[in-house]
């Protein structure tokens, strides 16, 4: 007979690395976020109200892209998150996120012009970079070198650090980052994996997400929630450049109500193996 234990030791799934880019940018009213709405199609996470992000690739820390990021080596990035090595792939992942999913681009040409305010590459020939990017007709470091831009890496603040918990069929251990959004750049979801994208005051999110009207993650919702408490982009940052960032570790317990997502400070939570 197999030994149970063995096979729990084969089911574990290894969380996958991650990058998370929330957008943030001043109205009359105070800070508001940029959430994508997922296809209602899509295997995972389906209709959910979230930032833009996804997976880390391969090609995020190779070094054609690397050098496309002046302003931050790997060795900081790598230092930023409490990493070895490889940190500046998480960076770069998320500004490829932000473009490939909002439309949104955090760089700038080689005289330093942000991409909004750039001559050297017009709006509509990145919105033709961008389905190409989509559609995998050419790489994110190909792209940067045939417009020649830079990436931004500089202008994101290392957020939160979240790892799906054991037990869920698809993992990630996700670094979350914010930045402000460009304010000559337009959000444009792509139709494909995101069908929606709202600016929303924090606090009007909470709202909605906690009466039903969208469906947000716990991770998203708690990201809200400690955005809300500043009232202006300028605050957020500068206290994100300095806050010492810990990882959170959900844990899934099963309760006769069903199964509960514990997060540390709640009852039953295993602080041995929880956080850190």
């Amino acid at each position: 007979m197999n030994d149970p234990g063995e096979a729990a030791k084969v089911q574990t799934i290894v969380p996958r690395a991650a990058s998370t880019i929330m957008l943030v940018r001043d109205a009359p009213s105070g800070i508001e976020v940029l959430l994508l709405r997922r296809n209602a199609a899509s295997g995972w996470v389906a209709g959910a109200h979230l930032f833009p992000g996804g997976a880390v690739d391969t090609e995020d820390g190779s070094p054609a892209t690397i050098v496309r990021s002046p302003r931050r080596s790997d060795e900081e990035a790598s230092r930023i998150l409490g990493l070895p090595a490889g940190g500046l792939a998480f960076f770069v992942a998320a500004i490829r996120e932000s473009f490939e999913e909002a439309g949104i681009l955090l760089a700038s040409d080689g005289g330093g012009a942000p991409v909004g305010a750039s001559k050297a590459v017009s709006r509509d020939r990145l919105v033709e970079y961008r389905h190409r990017l989509n559609a995998g007709d050419l790489s994110f470091s190909q792209f940067l070198e045939e417009v020649e831009l830079f990436l931004d890496t500089d202008h994101l603040f290392y957020f939160s650090h979240w790892v799906t918990p054991e037990g869920e069929p698809r993992r990630y251990d996700t670094r979350f980052f914010v930045a402000a959004a460009p304010v000559d750049q337009e959000a444009a979801h792509d139709d494909v994996e995101v069908v929606d994208s709202i600016w929303i005051a924090p606090a009007e999110a909470m709202r909605r997400g906690e009466e039903g009207e969208i469906d947000i993650l716990l991770p998203t919702m708690s990201n809200i929630e400690a955005i809300s408490r500043f009232n202006r982009t300028s605050d957020l940052l500068e206290a994100s450049a300095i806050v010492e960032v810990p990882t959170i570790r959900p844990q899934l317990a099963i309760t006769s109500y069903g199964v509960r997502i514990l997060l540390p400070g709640d009852a039953g939570y295993d602080s041995a193996t929880g956080s850190g």
